[in-house]
């Protein structure tokens, strides 16, 4: 399976925000450079299968602006399993709950999403920044069972 590892755009900070974290958005610039990196992802023919998003304000915003960007919008789906906590054994439900396909989008959080790379790489210290992209190819969900063939830093996907 080719997994597409999507952190969320810029979001408002945590010590501004006065509200419940899951529903904390993302600023209007980091919704311009989500739009961008869309640009760039329709551009390199991106074309998952499924686009699986947390259900945190911050990833479903990200998920849907993707998602019209690649002209995408039926193929995008809401899974509390990418919420806090997401892990290596919730990444395996999620892919068999949504058939196994070939190439999975995810759209989701950090700390998790690093964790779950360097684990499904077999350990490696990851860190994605947000907006950024990683694409790993998973054989099995065991530790050394991914191969990081990429890991795109927003800049390069927003042209700058």
């Amino acid at each position: 399976m080719r997994l597409y590892l999507l952190r969320h755009g810029k979001a408002e900070e945590r010590a501004a925000w006065h509200g419940d974290d899951a529903a904390r958005p993302l600023t209007a610039a980091g919704e311009e450079e989500v739009r961008r990196e869309a640009e760039a992802l329709h551009a390199l023919g991106l074309a998952p299968d499924v686009i699986v998003t947390s259900p945190l304000a911050r990833a479903r915003r990200t998920a849907e602006i993707v998602s019209a960007g690649l002209g995408l919008e039926e193929r995008l789906v809401e899974d509390a399993r990418l919420g806090p906590g997401f892990d290596v054994a919730r990444l395996e439900q999620l892919a068999a709950a949504h058939g196994a396909p070939e190439s999975l989008m995810v759209v989701g959080h950090e700390p998790d999403f690093s964790e779950t790379i360097g684990a499904l790489i077999g350990g490696g210290d990851v860190a994605m920044r947000k907006g950024g992209l990683a694409r790993v190819d998973v054989t099995g969900f065991v530790a050394g069972g991914g191969r990081l063939v990429w890991l795109l830093p927003p800049s390069l996907l927003r042209g700058r």
